[in-house]
Formats: structure tokens, C-alpha cells, sequence
């Protein structure tokens, strides 16, 4: 599977999962932004997306066009894959959904295609030989431009050793999530980071503490370096040394979801 960045430079990006939610046209867009023009002006805030409607249903090839025609150059979007996909009992028989999945017109955002996340329900449990039927079935490219897997396990099973092998012998990173329901795995399979914090506080004008910011930014620059930061709670020692350069991705996802664009932002100010 490659599973290469598509650029040659790295880069931090930082957002939100998606960009409608009634909430934010109180505190994030300005008052009287017009509905069809909110990503138009969530892109010039932030720097990736996650969207979640494709985890859903299909999208159109001409909606993903649309989507990079109305954001920056540089703007990123990770998309989640289908749900018919991974909520299944036996993974080895997703290939037709993934095919589908990837086939609906992704391809369509061009450089603004970010990795794709695989999301399984917190009840799937780890299923070495079944798994690596999965991995067998993504793809490594799609009209010729390289597509990242970045896998979003939720079961405690998969916080082992074997799972890490596993996922690093096909290239694909593991989602840390930063949660109180979902184990958290910080160790890296793949050669980007892909990170889901779910903790912001409603009370908190950004979300979150404002000494979690600096610390965040000092993380982010080191997983970009190809370095690893201290104290997390990984299954496997660090390795020794760094490693190359890489992508990493952020967002502020859940937790009290009407702060996660003033906690992005923050992250952003943070970074410089």
C-alpha cells in the first residue's frame, strides 16, 4: 500500500469536523453569514476539514469539485470513509463498499484530498486475520494521486503490539484519540499523525485551558519533525531517534462541538 504524502512539504493542519452546525453561526460565523457560504469563509479560518457526511451517504463528483473550488489553496479535507464499509461483521467482504466509496468522485478534490478515515464501531474487536483482509482490500491510489489510510479503531483490543505491526506492515496510521469512551493509541503506524481531541469544555472561551495550546503546538512540531513527544500513553516504547518529516493533522471533534473552531483557532495562533 503507499501511502506517501502527495506533497513534498510537511505540514500541521488543524480544524473541525465538518462546517454546519446551528451553534456556530452564534460564536464562530459572523452574524448573517449566508448558509451556502460557510465553508467558503470555515476554510480561510482553518486549515483541514473532517467531514463526516460522507461517512453517511454518497457524495457527487460534482460536490467534491465544489468543495475545492470554494477553499484556499493549501486546505486539506479528510474524509470519512462509508459506513458500509467497516460496520460489518466480517471485514474481508468490504470490498465492494471501498471500491464504491472510492470511486464516488474523491478524486474530484485534487491536492485538497486529505487522508481517509476508517471508522469501526467501539464494540469491533481486533481480528488479526480478518483485519489484514481489510488492509489487503484499500486501495494505494485513485486517477493516479496517492490516498493516505488513517485507521480510527475504538476497541480496547486493539491496543496491542500485534495490531501495531499490523497496521505499520500496510502503511496505515492509527486516529489517537484524545477521549474519555475510546482507548487511546498514540503510537504511530503510518508516516503521517492524525489526531481527534474530544475534550473541550462549553465554559472555557476556547475550549480548552489556554496553557493546552503551547503544549499542543510543541506535540504538533514534534511529530512534523519526525520526533515523538513524551508522556503519552503509548503500547510500545518510542524508537530511538527520528524519523522523516511528516503530516500532521488535527481537530477538535465532539466534546462541547460549539467551541471546536474557537479551540482550532487557538491551536492555530499557537503554531504561528
Amino acid at each position: 500500500m503507499n501511502t506517501s504524502a502527495p506533497s513534498a512539504a510537511t505540514a500541521i493542519r488543524v480544524g473541525v469536523g465538518g462546517w454546519t452546525f446551528e451553534p456556530w453561526r452564534n460564536n464562530f460565523y459572523p452574524a448573517g453569514w449566508p448558509a451556502s457560504r460557510e465553508l467558503e469563509y470555515a476554510s480561510r479560518q482553518l486549515t483541514a476539514i473532517e467531514v463526516n457526511g460522507t461517512y453517511y451517504s454518497t457524495q457527487k463528483p460534482a460536490t467534491f469539485a465544489k468543495w475545492h473550488d470554494e477553499t484556499p489553496e493549501g486546505f486539506v479535507f479528510s474524509l470519512k470513509a462509508s459506513r458500509f464499509s467497516t460496520n460489518r461483521r466480517v471485514l474481508a467482504e468490504a470490498g465492494d463498499s471501498i471500491r464504491h466509496f472510492v470511486g464516488s468522485g474523491i478524486a474530484e478534490l485534487r491536492s485538497k484530498l486529505g487522508p481517509i478515515v476508517w471508522q469501526f464501531a467501539p464494540t469491533k474487536r481486533f481480528d488479526a486475520a480478518d483485519f489484514e483482509s481489510f488492509l489487503k482490500l484499500l486501495p494505494p491510489e485513485v486517477s493516479g494521486r496517492a490516498l493516505r489510510h488513517a485507521l480510527d479503531v475504538r476497541h480496547e483490543s486493539f491496543r496491542c503490539a500485534e495490531y501495531l505491526a499490523l497496521a505499520r506492515r500496510y502503511g496505515a496510521a492509527t486516529v489517537f484519540t484524545d477521549a474519555d469512551d475510546y482507548p487511546p493509541i498514540p503510537d504511530l503506524t503510518g508516516p503521517f499523525v492524525y489526531t481527534r481531541m474530544m475534550r473541550t469544555d462549553a465554559a472555557l472561551p476556547d475550549g480548552c485551558p489556554p496553557e493546552v495550546f503551547p503544549d499542543l503546538a510543541a506535540c504538533a512540531r514534534r511529530w512534523r519533525d519526525g520526533g515523538e513527544p513524551d508522556g503519552l500513553p503509548r503500547i510500545e516504547p518510542a524508537p530511538a531517534g527520528s524519523a522523516a518529516p511528516r503530516d500532521v493533522f488535527m481537530y477538535f471533534i465532539s466534546g462541547a462541538k460549539e467551541k471546536a473552531p474557537a479551540a482550532a483557532m487557538a491551536l492555530i495562533r499557537a503554531l504561528g
